[in-house]
C-alpha cells in the first residue's frame, strides 16, 4: 500500500450531517468546513439540500438520503423521496437497501427495488448502503453487496451509522472482494464509526490490497464521516503536513 497524505484521506471523505438536530447554522458550518477543506462530498438530508447549494463551492458534490435510516419504506414512497432530491439538486444518492428483506431471503425484492431507483434516478451517483452491521454474517453481507452491484449501484455502502455496528473491518473485505469478483467500477464506501487516522488507514489498506492502490481515490472510495475530519486535522496540525 502506498502512503497516504491526511490532505488525501481527507479528499475522500464525504463530510456528514444526518441528525434530527440539523439546522440552517450546523449546514452553513459543514458547507464551510467542506470548502476549505476539499473534501469529495457533503451529505445531508433533502430539505437542507437547496440551502446548501448556495454556501458550497460547485465543484463539491451534495449527496443525500433515502428510504434512511430504517430500509423500510415502500418504493413508492422511496421514488417521491429520490424525486425531492433530484429536485432539490441533489448529485448523489444514498439509498438505504431493504436490508430485512435480504434477511428474509427475498432477494428479488432487493433487487426490483435497487433497480427501479437506479432506473429513475437521472444519473446520478447512486450508493447503496447495505447495513453490514445488521446483516452479520459473511454469506448476507456477500449476497448484499452482490444484488446491488448487479442491480446498478455506483458504490456499496457499509452502514447508515444509525444502527448498534456500524462499518468494520470484516465487513469491508467481504465488500471489496465481491466488488473484485464483479469485474464492475463499482466503489466501496465505509461509514459510520471511523473517526480517526489510525482507523481510516486499516479500509485504506483493505481496498488497495483488495483492489489495487488506484481504487483509491474519491470516483472509487469515500468515508461518510463526520469527526474524521477534524481528526485528520488535528493530526496535520501535530504532524506539520
Amino acid at each position: 500500500m502506498k502512503d497516504f497524505t491526511n490532505e488525501e484521506i481527507i479528499s475522500l471523505i464525504d463530510l456528514t450531517s444526518l441528525n434530527h438536530e440539523d439546522t440552517d447554522q450546523i449546514i452553513t458550518d459543514l458547507c464551510h468546513k467542506a470548502n476549505v477543506n476539499k473534501v469529495a462530498a457533503i451529505c445531508i438530508y433533502p430539505q437542507f439540500i437547496k440551502f446548501a447549494k448556495g454556501k458550497l463551492n460547485k465543484e463539491i458534490p451534495i449527496a443525500t438520503v433515502i428510504n434512511f435510516p430504517s430500509g423500510s419504506s415502500d418504493l413508492t414512497h422511496t421514488l417521491k423521496e429520490l424525486e425531492i432530491s433530484i429536485n432539490n439538486g441533489a448529485d448523489e444518492i444514498d439509498l438505504v437497501m431493504p436490508y430485512h428483506e435480504v434477511i428474509a431471503s427475498n432477494y428479488s425484492f432487493v433487487e426490483s427495488f435497487i433497480q427501479e431507483v437506479k432506473k429513475n434516478s437521472a444519473n446520478k451517483v447512486l450508493k447503496v448502503i447495505i447495513e453490514s452491521g445488521v446483516l452479520t454474517e459473511e454469506k448476507l453481507i456477500r449476497d448484499a453487496s452482490k444484488i446491488a452491484i448487479e442491480s446498478g449501484a455506483d458504490f456499496i455502502k457499509t452502514s447508515t451509522g444509525k444502527v448498534q455496528v456500524n462499518a468494520t473491518i470484516e465487513a469491508a473485505k467481504y465488500m471489496c472482494e465481491e466488488i473484485k469478483n464483479s469485474g464492475t467500477n463499482c466503489g466501496f464506501k465505509a461509514a459510520g464509526g471511523v473517526k480517526t487516522l489510525e482507523e481510516s488507514l486499516k479500509y485504506i489498506e483493505v481496498a488497495s490490497n483488495i483492489l489495487g492502490d488506484n481504487f483509491v481515490n474519491s470516483k472509487t472510495f469515500r468515508f461518510g464521516a463526520s469527526s474524521l475530519l477534524e481528526n485528520l486535522l488535528g493530526k496535520k496540525a501535530q504532524s506539520n503536513y
